[in-house]
């Protein structure tokens, strides 16, 4: 039987850097196929979130992250990530370093930037919300039973506002809460507000198109994980009896909330 003649060490070193570079433009490959998918699921599917304040509490509390979905729209009780229309923000942040925020931007770490808030959707376009005269939020006509998520604590639970107000919401536009209405900077707060070259109380209503998606689930940390359901109680809101009206309309508004 005949020898098989000796590999060519030259051959053996060509052959090792061959496999060198094989491996690292496989893991260059992977890696960049993974930035690009989490890219498009960031851009298309969904996004997280920090939780930055506690006007959520005690449904949200301050650095949970949410999931939050892109597509299949949102309704009356759903809690929704929105960027700040202008004015409800005066948080400032040292800027995150270029890792973080290309991290970020592609929806490897969740976003922890000031520029959006989280709240739950009270009115949808045409809504006519108000404080009745029981204490209670209603809306086209039903009071809501909010007590599933308002904000308490040693068994007492916030009002569900304070400050008399009667509206109904713009076209393409949504009525907003916080779950904890002691702590939240919200459409109540700003009702009473004139800007410039705006009709009264619009900076009250957050634009449809500035809503990033409705929150799926509590994905961290980890004793914290539960998804979102809407409570049973706006089941029982009707639909607005007449079309959203261009502007918003405000029956009665008065400062503060």
């Amino acid at each position: 039987m005949s020898e098989e003649p000796a590999a060519d060490p030259a051959e053996q070193q060509k052959t090792f850097g061959q496999r060198v570079r094989g491996w690292l433009l496989e893991t260059v490959i992977i890696f960049v196929g993974a930035v690009v998918i989490a890219a498009l699921l960031r851009t298309f599917v969904g996004q997280m979130f920090i939780i930055p304040s506690g006007s959520m509490e005690n449904t949200l509390q301050i650095n949970d992250r949410v999931l939050v979905s892109k597509f299949g729209g949102f309704q009356r009780g759903d809690v929704v990530v929105f960027e700040d229309p202008g004015g409800w923000l005066n948080i400032e942040k040292p800027a995150p370093g270029p890792l973080q925020t290309a991290l970020e931007f592609v929806g490897v770490l969740p976003n922890s930037g000031t520029d959006h808030l989280i709240k739950r959707v009270i009115g949808m376009p045409g809504d006519h919300v108000l404080l009745n005269g029981d204490g209670r939020i209603e809306v086209n006509g039903q009071p809501l039973d909010e007590t599933a998520y308002l904000y308490a604590q040693d068994g007492v639970q916030v009002a569900p506002a304070t400050v008399p107000f009667d509206v109904v919401v713009p076209a393409d536009h949504i009525f907003v809460m916080g779950d904890h209405r002691n702590a939240s900077g919200d459409s109540r707060c700003r009702l009473a507000a004139i800007s410039q070259g705006e009709a009264p109380g619009s900076s009250a209503f957050i634009p449809v198109d500035d809503v990033v998606g409705a929150s799926v689930a509590i994905v961290a940390p980890l004793d914290r994980l539960s998804t979102f359901q809407i409570p049973t109680t706006y089941a029982s809101v009707p639909e607005p009896a007449e079309a959203a009206p261009e502007r918003p309309v405000l029956n009665h508004v008065e400062p503060g909330c």
